[in-house]
């Protein structure tokens, strides 16, 4: 017999500000920012913290400080009750989502009641880290591989099959193969600053952002309250006036790709039950998730296929939403996305998205959440 399947509801979701690279937040561990976020999303509820049933956090590198199942570190930094469990998931640029939709699953299956769900990244704080040698006492040099972005340790077998792109390669491959233009890509890059400034300006983040309080060596600490990476003083010409970087004669910039940052989010997930019997106001309700996957040469077109999937799924269109958070990592790959899935340029990220926001990668699916509900509670 098949049971019916549970309403999900979104309670509440706060996030940390997004640090530069090396930026404000350079000082704070990862687990030390999901536990801040954690405690933070139970302060603000209420929420009694034994009724928790899981914490579910993305991230993505978890070769330094975020190693060993960050998500239970920062529940247990958090004070979080030692029955409490939890488990990190790694999607990439998707973990923080991923995270949101298995809390959501869960509990629509009745496998818990109340979860918390997000994501978290320090790519300031990536280290670096070498193979183990494959004979004894080895001679000659050692390699040693950035952990902050991009392949390491690669499969010779799955090389030969699928090329180790880089991140911004694959964005080069968009363009060509969509034929976006460099103007196009600075025009949208630029939008994408002026949203985010503006969301700044009129307190848009507000009800989303928990103050970072950063002690100093002497003196008061710094609190921390306001994104970081948005850049007011951005113009077409200066963005005109960068090189590109990862082709000779390509496209894709600095200025209209994502950034490299610093942050965490948290979302509390609660059946619609669970919301009535603690007096809990949902702010939101997860109907539906979908994924897929691509030619990994042409990586950032993932949202086209999974959004088609998920409309398919639930009999809704573009034209019902309100509102449609896509993660920016590329202006080259946005474009494509919005072409083909036909969203009209003013729903998709009204206040900005990540290449003005900065894009901590296990972090930014669970930012796409968190931003949504408050902005559709607006």
């Amino acid at each position: 017999m098949t049971a019916q399947l549970r309403d999900a509801v979104i309670v509440d979701a706060v996030r940390t500000p997004v640090g530069r690279y090396n930026g404000v937040l350079r000082d704070v561990r990862p687990d030390d920012l999901a536990a801040h976020v954690i405690k933070e999303l139970i302060r603000r509820t209420g929420i009694d913290p034994n009724q928790i049933e899981d914490v579910i956090f993305g991230a993505s590198n978890q070769a330094g400080e975020d190693n060993r199942n960050v998500a239970r570190m920062a529940l247990l930094l958090a004070g979080l009750p030692v029955a409490v469990a939890g488990q990190t998931v790694n999607r990439l640029c998707g973990s923080g989502m991923q995270a949101v939709a298995s809390a959501a699953q869960a509990i629509k299956v009745g496998e818990g009641d109340v979860l918390i769900a997000g994501g978290v990244e320090s790519m300031t704080r990536a280290p670096f880290v070498m193979a183990k040698p494959q004979a004894a006492f080895p001679r000659g040099e050692v390699k040693l591989h950035d952990t902050t972005l991009g392949w390491r340790f690669t499969n010779p077998k799955l090389a030969e099959s699928y090329p180790p792109f880089s991140m911004g390669e694959t964005a080069e491959n968009v363009a060509e193969r969509f034929r976006v233009t460099r103007e196009e890509q600075d025009r949208f890059a630029l939008l994408s600053h002026q949203r985010a400034v503006r969301a700044i300006a009129e307190g848009r983040f507000k009800d989303e952002i928990v103050p970072v309080v950063i002690p100093q060596p002497s003196g008061a600490p710094v609190v921390v309250d306001t994104d970081e990476h948005p850049r007011a003083d951005t113009t077409l010409e200066k963005l005109a006036a960068l090189r590109p970087v990862f082709k000779k004669d390509g496209s894709v910039t600095a200025g209209n790709s994502s950034g490299i940052n610093d942050g965490a989010a948290a979302v509390l997930l609660v059946s619609a039950e669970a919301a009535e019997r603690l007096n809990l106001t949902p702010m939101a309700r997860v109907i539906a998730s979908a994924v897929a996957g691509v030619d990994p040469a042409y990586m950032g077109l993932g949202p086209i296929p999974a959004t088609r999937k998920v409309l398919e799924r639930t009999g809704l269109t573009i034209d019902d939403m309100t509102t449609v958070e896509l993660n920016e990592a590329f202006a080259a790959q946005v474009l494509p996305c919005i072409r083909e899935l036909k969203i009209p340029p003013d729903k998709l990220n009204p206040n900005g998205g990540a290449i003005a926001m900065g894009h901590p990668i296990g972090f930014s699916g669970a930012r796409l959440v968190t931003t949504l509900v408050h902005e559709l509670r607006r």
